[in-house]
């Protein structure tokens, strides 16, 4: 059987992943968390003393490369498009929101399909959600939900979302104390940080190139019957299965997984959040990365609400912790449920309204 080119990128891509994830991992990450856009937003939230979570707080180089590696490659390859002017605010708020849907969940949807390759059944009672929240939002586009159709922007405008990276990257390795590390916690665990630069940026590279999107290849068989884009989420799981098999890091069950909890019910309603509110964007927290680092302003104003979300999510006390949702997460996750659909309610009320005047 012939595999389309876009089946083949998306499955080197894929592979390319999990391989990253687990190098991280024996480098020194936490387990089951090679990569996690939004648990590395948080990290980086903290590092920039947004939040004082002591154990969430460390400039990640692993989100650096992504965004710089989708700049660079798009620079090579002319694929360079500076963009904006699609409801930037709303992304913002959107991105508060998927933030703290993920760390509700203790995870973005990368991390939940490392967890389910690793055996960690809460991930796969959360996809129940995630799946769920996607297909909420489909039928959202389907009523005629769009956020607009972005214009053509500065070349600076476009670059800053990259720029601000490599400023991070210099405070980091040059200028270390005016951040702040965790020393204990998840923050504290960390590759080294040439490992993790280097595979941030070879992923960062090749989701580019691949359009590597969780939400979306969920969307799209839902919409489209299309499951092109589905097969870079198949194809992390299961190499990371393999992986974890090969290496016996598999550990099946709902106890004693790492950096996870058990209670199902805010695990399914966190990556309902993320689902809803990702095909709303129109495209998961690792899609907005790459967006941003190929010249989509929008994208770059939804990696900033990832920022903010994840710190509020720690400000707050929104975040759950390995022994479950807060009183004010479950709270939380409820109230920005509803906003989603009023929020969606109202944006197709006047698009429709625009249509007929």
């Amino acid at each position: 059987m012939k595999i389309s080119k876009e089946r083949s990128t998306l499955i080197i891509a894929g592979a390319a992943v999990s391989v990253a994830a687990f190098i991280l991992v024996l480098s020194g990450n936490p387990a089951n968390m090679g990569f996690c856009i939004a648990c590395f937003l948080r990290d980086i939230a903290g590092s920039l003393s947004l939040h004082s979570s002591a154990n969430t707080q460390y400039m990640r180089p692993e989100i650096i490369g992504l965004m710089l590696g989708a700049f660079v490659i798009s620079l090579v390859r002319g694929e360079f498009k500076p963009r904006c002017g699609s409801s930037p605010f709303m992304r913002f708020i959107l991105g508060i929101c998927v933030a703290i849907g993920a760390l509700v969940f203790l995870g973005c949807p990368l991390r939940m399909v490392l967890r389910m390759a690793a055996g960690d059944f809460n991930a796969w009672v959360a996809l129940i959600g995630f799946i769920a929240g996607i297909a909420t939002g489909c039928l959202m586009l389907n009523l005629g939900f769009s956020l607009g159709r972005a214009g053509s922007a500065s070349r600076i405008d476009a670059s800053s979302p990259s720029f601000i990276m490599i400023v991070f990257f210099i405070l980091l390795v040059f200028f270390p104390s005016v951040l702040k590390f965790s020393e204990s916690g998840p923050g504290s665990m960390h590759a080294p940080v040439v490992v993790s630069l280097i595979a941030g940026l070879l992923v960062g590279a090749l989701a580019q190139r691949s359009r590597l999107c969780f939400a979306g290849g969920i969307r799209d068989v839902i919409l489209l019957r299309d499951t092109t884009l589905l097969t870079g989420f198949v194809t992390i799981f299961l190499v990371s299965l393999v992986i974890n098999l090969v290496s016996g890091s598999f550990n099946p069950g709902f106890e004693g997984q790492p950096v996870a909890h058990t209670q199902w019910l805010w695990n399914i309603l966190g990556m309902y959040v993320t689902g809803f509110a990702s095909v709303l964007l129109g495209g998961c927290p690792l899609r907005q990365i790459i967006l941003a680092g190929e010249g989509n302003v929008d994208s770059g104003f939804t990696v900033l609400g990832l920022i903010a979300g994840g710190a509020i999510a720690h400000n707050f006390n929104l975040a759950s912790s390995t022994s479950g949702a807060t009183a004010q997460g479950k709270a939380a996750t409820l109230v920005i449920i509803v906003f989603l659909f009023l929020f969606s309610a109202l944006v197709i009320y006047v698009n429709k309204k625009k249509e007929e005047a």
